[in-house]
């Protein structure tokens, strides 16, 4: 958890700053280091693509709508910002860590989504690295954005973790 702190810290305020790849290198080292280090590689790996999966979706439709615009790392427009998928991997590091237990209690985990979610993002634009298009509806639609993922998270990883050759 600490270590995904650090580095959405590093993206956040890389990205403010107008050197966002420093939080996107950043994420990418932690992440390669927690699989290294992971009792299960593959479901690991196999929770980070799902996780840069639905953030390049979600942050691109939010992005294209006009809900959130980056504030620097724009490649193309429309598109989210390879610091915005740091954050994303960064935050799959902790699903199968410290947030483990909210695959028990999926109802939490999409309401953790919900306000969690908004948080983050609300977050970032106080540290100047995106702005929201109108606050509410933008904050509305990260929220259920990020319940929808929280509950792919808890649905990917019972189904991996019953299967064998992934589970390993």
């Amino acid at each position: 958890m600490i270590l995904m702190q650090l580095s959405w810290f590093a993206c956040v305020l890389g990205a403010a700053h107008h050197v966002g790849w420093i939080g996107a290198g950043s994420a990418v080292a932690i992440s390669a280091w927690h699989v290294w280090r992971a009792p299960k590689p593959r479901l690991e790996i196999w929770l980070l693509c799902t996780a840069l999966a639905l953030g390049l979706i979600i942050d691109s439709l939010l992005a294209s709508n006009g809900l959130i615009t980056f504030a620097s790392g724009v490649i193309v427009p429309g598109f989210t910002t390879l610091w915005m998928l740091g954050l994303w991997l960064g935050f799959a590091t902790t699903l199968n860590s410290s947030l483990h237990w909210l695959f028990a209690r999926p109802w939490l985990a999409i309401v953790f989504g919900a306000l969690g979610g908004p948080v983050a993002y609300w977050s970032g634009v106080k540290l100047g690295a995106l702005t929201l298009g109108p606050v509410t509806p933008s904050l509305v639609a990260i929220g259920i954005c990020w319940a929808i993922a929280m509950s792919t998270f808890v649905l990917l990883f019972k189904h991996l973790s019953l299967n064998p050759e992934v589970s390993k």
